[in-house]
């Protein structure tokens, strides 16, 4: 029988998701649980596992699309009581013609034969399971928007070919459809997807050079070498007389004037989640100055000592550690502003988020229970978070819940900034760079290390005399670490 399988909400509560590519086809056999497709939310990339066992009969979406929750995504030909869609219908078959005639029935009849069985099945085998952490919304009827592509009911192919095609990128190359051998979709990760989209580059044309088949950002810069593309291409302007005189100075400018990418995604999210803390959340901001030349002297000496090799231990890390001390001293920069039921919740725990700058956009991913970590815990909690984020594997799990933010702008040699918070956060500290320079030290004048932190809070929640306290409570830390640093 046909079973179909709906988009469902992937716990975030988002209405829609843009379809990344599938990793199967028409025609497939697949298992329970098996990834079938990765699909991109505001928030993440999420591999959709399949809810059935069976063989694929039609992709309801292609990659790019940007697919309702509900809307139906892919329907399965599922084992029937006495086997399997196919062969009972084969069986069928093989009571009317001879088997030479069902082998060469059209993919049109098995469509209708498909057609009619699901509409022979009951209800209630028709219901979408309830996956784990999955709730499919039915009600909803919105469907994918699609690119107008040509029909191909004149080539004689084997059904998954066209549902590689179908699924592959929009400019495939149209020679592709006389191959006689099953095409696979370019294996790639987000970061190089988006980088080949911005240099206008179709993957099906670059040649992996990995023992693995996959296509990293190295193989797609080489291409683009090689074939000199340096940016999205743009359309040429219909005639010459509708373009005006160009300067001198302009005359060797290469590239588009301008270049539109649509909002959506990452960076849909995080603007509109700005935008609400901004005109929600009256902010405040606070600055201090701190000589942390203990603390860097500290991370000095940590590097060197054999017992923590492998541990990476920075300043970010000490500093972590620093706002998770400080914070129990401040309840008020740890709790939430709950306006729907007119409370203040204050949380007895950290969920310390951490900033992270990836090529799909800014994400914020939070560890649990940092209060309870030593500062080795604390940087190899950091370590895992900042690799994971780069890689584009972030989970929309790990950016809930968070109860207060870092930033280290300080990597990008940046000495201090007016940080937003994060939605339902009372606080986010921003990390400065630390400079070497001239400051006073014992009464005299010395080159030391400093840093500028930057405290911006929801003034609902917490007072001026609050927050500079706690700011305070960091900058001593950072001033004088001292042994308490790597203890819970």
């Amino acid at each position: 029988m046909i079973q179909e399988f709906r988009l469902p909400d992937l716990g975030e509560g988002l209405p829609e998701a843009e379809l990344v590519q599938w990793m199967v086809a028409e025609g497939d056999t697949v298992t329970l649980n098996q990834t079938i497709a990765e699909v991109e939310t505001a928030k993440a990339v999420v591999e959709l596992p399949s809810p059935y066992a069976g063989v694929v009969s039609k992709l309801h979406a292609q990659a790019g699309d940007i697919v309702a929750v509900g809307s139906v995504l892919i329907a399965y030909d599922l084992p029937g009581e006495n086997g399997s869609g196919d062969a009972m219908r084969a069986g069928r078959a093989e009571a009317s013609a001879p088997a030479e005639a069902t082998a060469q029935a059209p993919a049109q009849t098995r469509a209708e034969s498909r057609a009619e069985t699901a509409a022979e099945a009951p209800a209630e085998e028709k219901a979408q399971p309830n996956l784990v952490g999955y709730g499919a919304a039915p009600q909803a009827s919105g469907r994918p928007q699609r690119r107008a592509r040509a029909a191909a009911a004149s080539v004689s192919a084997p059904s998954a070919d066209t549902a590689v095609l179908e699924a592959a990128p929009h400019d495939v190359l149209h020679a592709a459809e006389t191959i006689d051998v099953p095409l696979e979709r370019p294996r790639s990760t987000p970061p190089v997807r988006k980088l080949a989209k911005d240099l206008g580059i179709d993957l099906a044309l670059v040649e992996p050079t990995g023992a693995t088949g996959l296509i990293t950002r190295g193989d797609v810069e080489a291409y683009a070498e090689r074939v000199g593309t340096r940016t999205p291409a743009v359309a040429e302007p219909e005639s010459a007389e509708s373009v005006p005189s160009t300067p001198a100075a302009l005359a060797g400018r290469e590239g588009p004037r301008e270049t539109r990418t649509p909002i959506r995604g990452v960076r849909k999210h995080t603007a509109a989640a700005m935008v609400r803390s901004a005109f929600t959340a009256p902010h405040v901001t606070t600055f201090l100055t701190v000589d942390v030349t203990a603390t860097t002297e500290l991370v000095a000496s940590l590097k060197t000592d054999r017992s923590l090799e492998g541990h990476r231990i920075g300043i970010l890390a000490v500093a972590a550690k620093a706002v998770c001390l400080a914070l129990t001293r401040a309840p008020e920069l740890n709790s939430r502003w709950d306006e729907e039921n007119g409370e203040i919740v204050e949380f007895g725990y950290i969920n310390l988020g951490i900033a992270a700058a990836t090529q799909r956009g800014l994400v914020v991913p939070n560890i649990r229970d940092a209060d309870a970590m030593t500062l080795v815990e604390l940087a190899d909690a950091i370590g895992a978070l900042a690799q994971t984020a780069r890689a584009g594997k972030t989970g929309p799990a790990e950016m809930m819940g968070g109860t207060f933010s870092i930033s280290n702008v300080g990597v990008f040699g940046v000495d201090a900034g007016t940080p937003i918070l994060n939605p339902g956060e009372a606080g986010i500290l921003a990390l400065g760079a630390v400079r070497r320079q001239p400051w006073e030290h014992h009464g005299e004048i010395a080159l030391r290390e400093v840093m500028t932190l930057a405290l911006s809070f929801d003034h609902r929640l917490v007072d001026g005399e609050q927050g500079s306290r706690f700011l305070a409570d960091v900058g001593a830390i950072l001033r004088e670490p001292g042994r308490a640093m790597l203890l819970r």
